[in-house]
């Protein structure tokens, strides 16, 4: 497995909702690989912290400009800075 396919499959491994067979690709990924290794615990820990705090929903009117933003900036193309 590589860890752009790795990266495809992370929200399925995290809610273990994954394939045994890939599942077991994926740990195996993992042991040799430190920057997955890295991604993976780090979902973790935001998914535990998040877990354990409460809810706060955004204003109506920033929460649609925010998702206006967010749906153009995924349309432009990348900056070179991002590249």
């Amino acid at each position: 497995m590589k860890c752009e396919e790795l990266l495809r499959i992370l929200g399925d491994y995290v809610d273990g909702d994954l394939d045994p067979a890939l599942c077991a690709e994926f740990d195996r990924h993992l042991e040799g690989c430190n920057p997955c290794q890295v991604v993976v615990d780090t979902v973790r820990k935001t998914i535990t912290l998040y877990k354990n705090t409460e809810v706060y929903e955004l204003p109506p009117a920033f929460r649609e400009r925010l998702h206006r933003l967010l749906r153009e900036r995924w349309k432009a193309p990348p900056t070179p800075h991002e590249a």
